[in-house]
């Protein structure tokens, strides 16, 4: 195994400022990823509740199934 130079160099230190911002844009980022799971959840519920109603209009405009007649029994020995 051959080390490269520098391959096992500290973490770079970074400054409090960029601290900072990089601490903004991960709270933006969770935001709006949160914010499309909401608006995607909203839209797949919304749907839903369409799909049922129709599937419920349709089976009540169905017209209820014929009884079978029952035929005649077997007589026990």
């Amino acid at each position: 195994m051959i080390k490269t130079p520098g391959g096992n160099e500290p973490p770079k230190q970074i400054s409090r400022a960029e601290r900072e911002a990089l601490k903004a844009f991960r709270q933006v980022g969770t935001k709006t990823a949160m914010s499309e799971q909401e608006i995607a959840q909203a839209a797949f519920s919304k749907n839903r509740e369409r799909l049922k109603a129709e599937r419920l209009a349709r089976e009540a405009a169905a017209t209820p199934p014929a009884k079978a007649k029952p035929g005649p029994k077997a007589k026990k020995k």
